[in-house]
């Protein structure tokens, strides 16, 4: 036994002494400034501008257009039957709550279709910077964001911009 934990301190011994002289080479991006300077970016706005106007628009002239209706019809109490009066009493809540709420739940509507049509921007950004990566040697890359001070050199969004095919804008100092 003891000479088995003998042999096990040594092994182990070697391994963290192997791992700790191996070279560790880190880089930066900030992934928002590179989605931010791809050009299927810039096609974002009209395309969430079009989905509000065709989509979200029209949800909300035809809820307004439905509890007027509703409305009406729960107020004319002579002409309803007690059933569909009572059916209607439970459904305008819900109406009224999306009207008075409406702007909110846009905002909602609107930022989850923005995430849905980001998504692939951002799975391309991120399978560049691993590409840039693993040419460029580095072991651990990092968001800019995280860094208060950090080297211009190991700045990675030139050379993910590189393998994208995407200029860098010299007006706006992207990654600076």
């Amino acid at each position: 036994m003891k000479k088995f934990l003998t042999v096990f301190a040594l092994v182990t011994g070697l391994l963290l002494a192997g791992n700790a002289g191996a070279q560790m080479k880190a880089g930066y991006i900030s992934v928002d400034n590179m989605v931010s300077i791809m050009p299927e970016t810039a096609k974002l706005d009209s395309l969430l501008e079009r989905y509000q106007a065709d989509s979200i628009n029209p949800q909300y002239a035809q809820i307004v257009s439905l509890y007027q209706y509703k409305d009406s019809v729960y107020r004319d109490s002579i002409k309803t039957p007690p059933a569909v009066r009572k059916q209607i009493e439970q459904e305008l809540p819900t109406l009224i709550y999306q009207i008075q709420n409406w702007q909110q739940l846009v905002n909602k509507a609107v930022e989850d279709r923005q995430n849905e049509l980001l998504a692939p921007i951002y799975r391309k950004v991120y399978d560049a910077i691993k590409l840039v990566a693993k040419e460029k040697g580095y072991t651990h890359v990092f968001s800019k964001e995280a860094f208060l001070v950090a080297p211009d050199g190991d700045d990675m969004i030139a050379a993910v911009a590189a393998k994208l095919k995407v200029p860098i804008p010299k007006a706006t100092p992207i990654g600076k």
